[in-house]
């Protein structure tokens, strides 16, 4: 079986939704729990013994560069800089020539999700897919919308975000894709990952995740809070 060595975070966004509590810089460098968001991702990734890290910047990319330097806990960085703002698709496009493996993790710098990634790793593996979504479990989705899948885990449809729509799995923002897939993505225009690829991505190949650990998003002012009370307790352990 190919090993688990790389990882792209798409970290590029504006986080519109946060500036009104996160004014001066990209939402992935937000404090939560004393530290900055993304190196919760870094760690987690590190831990998975993953050896080079793709950090997929846009808006005040240079502040993420600055923080992060070109390595971290014994993995090297490099870093794809948006000109123009493309979305989760077409930043993950971009990163393209930097990336040199067959296949790799993908995750969203606003999210996380306490997923095994060697397990997750072995299912894409098991499964030949071209590509696997982390799922998780949410009460209410109308925030995130629904993703549907048959018995052996392939994905048949995305729900769009909708009020009243009750309880069900949703997209963890965290993947692992072949780099044949990513070939797909249009290049050099704004492509949603979310929009835009997974859909048409359902029933050719893209399989499901269904991870129990906890997911944790810090997208809006509430849910950054909710971060912050998250991770401190965690830290007083």
């Amino acid at each position: 079986m190919r090993d688990l060595t790389e990882a792209i975070i798409l970290v590029g966004g504006k986080g519109t939704r946060l500036q009104s509590v996160v004014v001066d810089r990209p939402k992935v460098l937000a404090v939560v729990g004393g530290r900055p968001f993304l190196a919760y991702l870094l760690d987690q990734v590190a831990a998975a013994g993953i050896t080079h890290t793709i950090l997929c910047i846009g808006y005040r990319g240079e502040q993420v560069q600055a923080a992060f330097g070109e390595t971290y806990a014994g993995m090297s960085l490099a870093y794809s800089q948006e000109t123009t703002l493309l979305s989760t698709g077409g930043a993950l496009r971009l990163a393209l020539p930097l990336i040199v493996s067959e296949a790799f993790i993908v995750m969203n710098g606003d999210s996380f999700c306490d997923v095994n990634f060697k397990s997750l790793w072995e299912w894409h593996i098991a499964r030949q897919a071209s590509a696997t979504i982390v799922l998780s479990r949410q009460s209410d989705i109308a925030r995130y919308g629904r993703v549907s899948f048959s018995a052996d885990g392939m994905v048949s449809n995305f729900e769009e975000k909708r009020s009243g729509a009750g309880p069900g799995w949703v997209n963890a923002g965290i993947y692992v894709f072949n780099s044949e897939l990513v070939r797909t993505i249009p290049p050099e225009k704004v492509v949603s990952l979310e929009r835009d690829m997974l859909p048409r991505w359902a029933g050719h190949g893209l399989y499901s995740y269904q991870c129990k650990g906890r997911f944790i998003d810090i997208g809006t002012p509430e849910s950054y809070a909710r971060a912050n009370t998250l991770f401190v307790k965690d830290r007083k352990k």
